[in-house]
């Protein structure tokens, strides 16, 4: 079997899940918090694995991407443009019309519930879109 074949089998929940254990450092950790509060925050998410191996959370439509990098965990937020940021979350591609992410590094902690507001804040954002 191909590891491309192996690949297709793995549900994307899976695949994160793996993607969580095989980093085995503070990056695998952080990327599983993130996770976790992305749920809490919309118990409806869909979990998607795309572009060759980036977790991404989508309620009609994409909601935010899961990437690490050797010193960061990135959490991009593909309307973070449109969001409403009032606890200044957002501090990486700032320049940018559509996109804002969100760079963690270690041992930084995680204000919880400004971030599961921003998910649901995304969410409703979708939303409302779709009803267009």
């Amino acid at each position: 079997m191909t590891n491309s074949a192996a690949l297709d089998e793995k549900s994307p929940s899976q695949l994160i899940d793996a993607r969580i254990k095989e980093l085995g450092d503070w990056r695998g950790e952080m990327l599983g918090r993130l996770r976790s509060l992305i749920k809490q925050a919309d118990p409806e998410i869909v979990e998607e694995w795309k572009w060759r191996g980036i977790p991404v959370w989508s309620h009609d439509g994409l909601i935010c991407t899961g990437e690490t990098y050797k010193s960061i965990v990135k959490m991009t937020f593909a309307k973070g443009a449109s969001l409403k940021d009032p606890s200044g979350l957002f501090n990486s591609s700032l320049d940018g019309n559509t996109r804002r992410a969100i760079d963690f590094r270690e041992g930084e902690k995680i204000n919880e519930e400004a971030l599961k507001d921003l998910v649901r804040t995304a969410v409703a954002l979708n939303k409302s879109k779709t009803k267009r």
